[in-house]
């Protein structure tokens, strides 16, 4: 249902709660604690934390990989806290764009079928999955690897092909998850200049990371502490 927040959010999140039962126990864990936050769109986020503050929990709530056990989270203006799992899904795969740290590709797969595999389980035709994987995979350098497998690629190019894939939806939103963590820092100040350029187009972008060099291409860092965001820095 539309929401009356304004126009520019991308997301808004209201005392987030996550609590966790442990198997065979009854004990639970708190991971959020009641989490206040709005993202306004076009903005560059890095969320950081030590194990277990609670960032990785946020991650996946923002990202819809996960529903919050109380609390209501507003995504383009619509509740998408207590959706059921199919809608969820629906959102996640419409909306949400995922860069990880393990890139994720499909290894028997090309770089040209892994770019369309978001489109195809949206029913979208060959010819418009084609065209827009090639004219991603030229934005992102990697229109000459088409038709190579991931394990023909450096971690660079991987990283890439993840980069393009993720914005085959057109997303609101693009979370990347220690998206450097694998690479040499070369190549990681190259996936960097990427997401930079991409916010400079008007992507939302969060990014989870424990790299400080990384934070500093963010315009805010939000730091996790006990569940709860302890410090929120523009």
């Amino acid at each position: 249902m539309p929401d009356s927040t304004n126009g520019d959010e991308a997301i808004r999140l209201r005392n987030i709660v996550k609590i966790y039962r442990k198997p065979k126990s009854d004990v639970e864990v708190h991971a959020l604690r009641g989490v206040n936050a709005t993202f306004r769109k076009g903005e560059y986020t890095a969320l950081m934390g030590v194990s277990g503050s609670g960032k990785s929990t946020l991650m996946n709530i923002i990202g819809c990989l996960d529903r919050p056990t109380a609390g209501s989270y507003l995504l383009d203006g619509r509740d998408v806290s207590q959706l059921d799992d199919d809608t969820l899904s629906d959102v996640r795969g419409q909306h949400i764009g995922f860069i990880f740290q393990s890139f994720n590709l499909i290894g028997a797969q090309t770089v040209l079928e892994n770019l369309e595999v978001p489109l195809y389980y949206q029913g979208v035709p060959a010819d418009e999955r084609r065209e827009r994987a090639i004219r991603l995979a030229a934005r992102v350098g990697v229109d000459d690897r088409l038709q190579h497998l991931p394990a023909e690629l450096s971690g660079g190019q991987q990283q890439r092909v993840a980069i393009a894939r993720a914005l085959m939806n057109d997303p609101v939103l693009l979370l990347a998850d220690e998206p450097t963590g694998n690479l040499d820092s070369q190549t990681g100040k190259l996936i960097l200049k990427i997401l930079d350029e991409l916010n400079e187009g008007g992507m939302t972008i969060i990014v989870v990371t424990h790299d400080v060099n990384i934070a500093k291409h963010c315009t805010r860092v939000l730091e996790m502490s006990d569940g709860l965001i302890a410090s929120d820095t523009a």
